[in-house]
């Protein structure tokens, strides 16, 4: 019988706000000087007592009602003991059995993953470790920040699913605005719990923490489930355990033996008061979402015709796709009412082709940011609708765009400083025709033959005759009459 494989996830992340869970202090995570944004409460200082923080409170509720889940009507802080140097406290605040959202799910690639729950609680500090010293260093500045927390059900069955489950919860988090989420900056942290087992009884579970980059989570489950496969065969057991990731080597290795609920003594947060949420103020928050990755994907694919690859990409990269939607809303004036929508359609798709290809290739690894862009919508509309009506080639748009991307400068100046607007009149296009005609007698022969790449070559011409200005439908079609009417 094949081993079946169950994955649970826990993911961590870091709350978009002002200031820390239970204190005042600026809640930063770009600030580089140790021990900066402290205070009495976030370093438990005797006498000092916290205060909840209602936009973290927020946040959770909303990232609740973006993945299905049971809003709690009451809800509550306890107190999780347990000692690490980084946490002042010696005990953290986090929820327990009355956390603020149950249930739920979230769907990849057609398949429901339930959501267990998702609670609030506040993050620890952080360790430095000296090369060569003998001590650590305990910097505050992360201590007490808002962090959400999100446990899912064992649905998981493989390092991809599992992969693309947290790739599209980043994206929810980054839509809702609730955290940047990005995990290169510890803003969004994964941990695995995953069994096999080759019997309808579930395998011993083992915990994978902190693992930080979505390549990472997919590289350490797929090692982890031939592990212990390995060691089943072996005739041993596996052992409940906490492991982490060694990045070099990409192998899982021991930690600690895993701690149960009850090793952690939870008891209700005697500083804090019980939580209850009236009905009007989940439905206030309810009606101030945003659109959500699916409903994006939904709408983009009717409103315009976008393949799956574009969505996916525009989906992916939300400032580049507001700035595509702006584009596009420059499009209404172009054409009559009745032909507005093949029009918008067509014009979309092109707009978004030069976004996917050009403007991503000019910026490289640079992330798009709108206000350092230079390009302005109009212009790009412009430029785009100077494509649709064969005002210029695709080879000189490849031109245009360039100078547009480094100087910001209006297309249709370009294009005439340049002289590369596209010849399109038939009385110019002839004599250009005719031109490269009688300079090719043995070509225009081998086409009387029957050779049709001949057609080819002679639209070649042409357009290196006109430095590629010729309008090639219009210079083929004026080519094709004159080598007919010449047989």
């Amino acid at each position: 019988m094949p081993y079946k494989t169950t994955i649970g996830l826990e993911i961590h992340a870091e709350l978009k706000t002002n200031s820390k869970m239970f204190c005042s202090c600026k809640n930063d995570p770009d600030e580089k000087r140790p021990n900066f944004n402290i205070c009495p409460v976030c370093t438990a200082q005797p006498g000092s007592l916290p205060v909840a923080n209602e936009e973290a409170i927020k946040k959770v509720i909303k990232t609740g009602l973006a993945l299905h889940c049971n809003i709690a009507e009451n809800s509550k802080f306890d107190r999780k003991n347990y000692f690490y140097p980084d946490l002042p406290k010696g005990y953290q605040i986090s929820q327990y059995d009355q956390p603020l959202c149950e249930g739920g799910f979230l769907e990849v690639e057609g398949h429901k993953i339930r959501i267990t729950r998702i609670h609030l609680e506040e993050d620890t500090g952080s360790l430095m470790h000296p090369e060569g010293a003998d001590y650590s260093l305990v910097n505050y500045n992360r201590a007490g920040r808002p962090l959400m927390e999100l446990v899912t059900e064992p649905d998981i069955t493989s390092g991809r699913e599992a992969r693309l489950f947290a790739e599209e919860l980043q994206l929810i988090l980054k839509y809702l605005g609730v955290s940047d989420a990005n995990m290169e900056k510890g803003q969004m942290r994964v941990e695995v719990n995953i069994s096999i087992s080759n019997t309808k009884k579930l395998g011993t579970k083992v915990e994978i923490k902190n693992l930080n980059s979505f390549k990472v989570v997919e590289k350490a489950i797929d090692f982890e489930i031939k592990r212990q496969q390995e060691v089943l065969e072996f005739g041993e057991k596996i052992v409940q355990e906490t492991r982490g990731w060694h990045d070099k080597n990409e192998i899982t290795f021991s930690q600690r033996e895993k701690e149960e609920a009850h090793d952690y003594r939870y008891f209700p947060e005697p500083d804090l008061p019980p939580m209850h949420f009236e009905e009007n103020y989940i439905i206030n928050i309810k009606n101030n979402m945003p659109e959500l990755p699916e409903q994006k994907r939904e709408r983009f694919k009717s409103e315009y015709g976008l393949d799956e690859a574009s969505i996916e990409f525009f989906v992916t990269n939300k400032d580049l796709s507001e700035y595509f939607e702006k584009v596009v809303s420059e499009f209404e004036a172009w054409t009559e009412e009745e032909e507005k929508g093949e029009t918008h359609i067509k014009a979309s798709k092109l707009a978004a082709n030069y976004l996917i290809s050009d403007v991503k290739s000019l910026l490289g690894s640079s992330p798009f940011v709108e206000k350092e862009f230079k390009i302005t919508p109009e212009n790009f509309a412009e430029f785009i609708k100077m494509i649709y009506e064969n005002e210029i080639s695709s080879k000189a748009a490849k031109m245009i765009i360039i100078d547009m991307f480094d100087t910001g400068a209006d297309p249709s100046v370009i294009v005439d400083e340049k002289n590369l607007r596209q010849v399109s009149d038939n009385s110019e296009l002839e004599k250009i025709v005719q031109e490269v005609v009688g300079k090719n007698p043995k070509v225009v022969d081998d086409y009387k033959q029957g050779k049709q790449q001949a057609v080819q070559f002679l639209v070649g011409q042409i357009m290196a005759q006109s430095r590629g200005k010729a309008n090639p439908a219009i210079a083929r079609e004026i080519l094709i009459k004159l080598l007919t009417n010449n047989k």
